[in-house]
């Protein structure tokens, strides 16, 4: 049962004064017997108050407003967890699709999860799925499978898509990240009416070979029947076990954000996230990640002020 350190700093930086930065964050450890948390401090820039809740899908959430007019917003947590994951054990077919409509009835939320996206890309989802025997599997065969499909079809490559990039542009580009993989996987999922759920939170790449974006990790949790929440990377094509510690739950990338929130002002705003995982035996593993904010009318914006700096 490891023990990680884990440093996770949000840093947003902005070209003018703003205010009224109001925020929501889901960087605490989730609650589940997969995990203890042994410490966790969470250092925010003008020290707001900060109200924290449980939100729909059972993620500990936080949220600030900091009032004062500020250049620069820094959300820092220092988290010490204890991953005490196992091993997924090998599931056959005992666990069927009857007994996942059994235990599906009634939950709202398992009903939810089990609904697929409409997109354009329906027909390359099907090819999917009849290369992986969707049709005819267990539910555990049919995330395995499926898992090892995007593993091998998919290039893992980072800076081309964000968190805006839909499913039908990563089934097009055959390429992406880790969220990338997972909003896949969760489509040819709920296709097959699978109930399925995406995972935020932090994995630790180098040591165990495993790959990962760096800032935070996500993968997917599918409903077994008999068996319950089993998680499953389709970046790395293994089970979850622990070398996983999982901050959020939800439909989607949106559900699990570390971050969001709003200010008022004018402002450009740069975000920079950098995260540092500690072992046990001293190993450290760090990585920062710029990360571009500026939307499309932002940039015509910022072309307006320098053609009107060029002719002062």
């Amino acid at each position: 049962m490891p023990i990680f350190k884990i440093q996770h700093v949000t840093s947003y930086k902005y070209d003018r004064f703003v205010k009224e930065s109001v925020n929501e964050v889901r960087i605490f450890s989730y609650q589940s017997q997969e995990q203890e948390v042994l410490q966790h401090d969470l250092f925010i820039t003008g020290s707001p108050e900060l109200m924290t809740f449980t939100d729909y899908w059972g993620n500990k959430t936080g949220i600030f407003n900091l009032l004062a007019p500020h250049k620069e917003l820094v959300i820092e947590s220092r988290l010490i967890v204890r991953a005490m994951g196992t091993e997924i054990p090998l599931i056959n077919d005992f666990y069927d699709r009857g007994l996942l409509e059994s235990e599906s009835k009634g939950n709202l939320k398992l009903i939810e999860l089990a609904k697929a996206d409409s997109i354009e890309s329906n027909d390359a989802i099907r090819a999917i799925i009849d290369e992986i025997g969707g049709e005819r599997n267990s539910v555990a065969a049919i995330a395995s499978n499926c898992c090892a499909y995007i593993f091998n079809s998919f290039k893992y490559i980072k800076g081309i898509t964000n968190i805006e990039t839909t499913v039908d542009e990563i089934i097009e580009h055959r390429s992406g990240v880790c969220q990338d993989f997972a909003h896949v996987m969760l489509q040819v999922l709920r296709t097959l009416q699978i109930p399925s759920r995406y995972v935020s939170g932090y994995i630790c790449p180098n040591k165990n070979g495993l790959r990962g974006e760096g800032a935070t990790h996500a993968w997917v949790e599918v409903w077994v029947p008999g068996y319950g929440w089993a998680g499953i990377d389709p970046t790395n094509n293994v089970w979850v076990t622990n070398n996983h510690v999982k901050l959020a739950v939800g439909r989607d990338f949106n559900d699990c954000s570390p971050v969001k929130g709003t200010f008022k002002g004018p402002a450009i705003q740069k975000l920079s996230v950098f995260v540092s995982v500690c072992y046990e035996d001293g190993h450290v593993f760090e990585e920062m990640n710029n990360v571009s904010m500026q939307t499309q009318a932002q940039i015509k914006q910022q072309e307006q002020r320098d053609a009107l700096a060029a002719q002062q």
